[in-house]
């Protein structure tokens, strides 16, 4: 399909809550349409996931792939593509740990942000199928971030300790070597 552009922080489409979509609109073409843009986006920007409010759709769809062999990320996060329509989230465990955030929509930042470690994930597929999928650690942290979006949120909106924003640069310069790993 084609790869679009990816809105920034400040556009109002960024701050809504996206309209869910029927099973009938998910089995339309331009819904099919959607998800093969925000992959080929995704793949584009060099994001693990994406959704339709950063390329200025207010619909609740959002996409996640975790490729180990990219280099960037532990062996052990291999997340196939997966399409997230209508999610919503259940935390299993409040206990949180905390990564390094970047996003497509606030490039050139990282920031500190704990996000609970347990969740369930239910969902429509891109076939209109009811799923739940239950994760942990990582997987968890890039599931919520992506979902944030759905619902008008930025991981910066999460951050707790400001000093923990910074210019990308810097968090390379300065805090790379810190022990919780970054996610974009």
């Amino acid at each position: 399909m084609a790869v679009k552009d990816v809105i920034r922080m400040g556009h109002p489409t960024l701050r809504k809550v996206a309209q869910k979509l029927s099973k009938q609109e998910i089995g339309r073409p331009e819904t099919a349409s959607l998800v093969q843009d925000l992959f080929d986006t995704m793949m584009d920007q060099g994001g693990i996931g994406i959704a339709a409010p950063q390329i200025n759709v207010s619909k609740s769809v959002a996409i996640i792939q975790i490729d180990p062999s990219s280099g960037r990320y532990a062996p052990e996060e291999n997340v196939p593509m997966m399409v997230f329509i209508n999610p919503e989230i259940k935390v299993l465990d409040k206990k949180r740990t905390g990564f390094w955030e970047g996003c497509l929509s606030v490039p050139g930042l990282r920031g500190f942000v704990e996000r609970p470690q347990h969740i369930l994930v239910k969902f429509l597929d891109d076939k209109a199928q009811a799923c739940e999928l239950e994760v942990q650690g990582f997987t968890a942290t890039v599931i919520q971030h992506e979902l944030d979006h759905l619902f008008g949120r930025l991981y910066v909106d999460r951050i707790e300790d400001r000093k923990k924003l910074m210019f990308e640069e810097e968090y390379l310069q300065f805090h790379a070597e810190d022990p919780a790993p970054a996610i974009d």
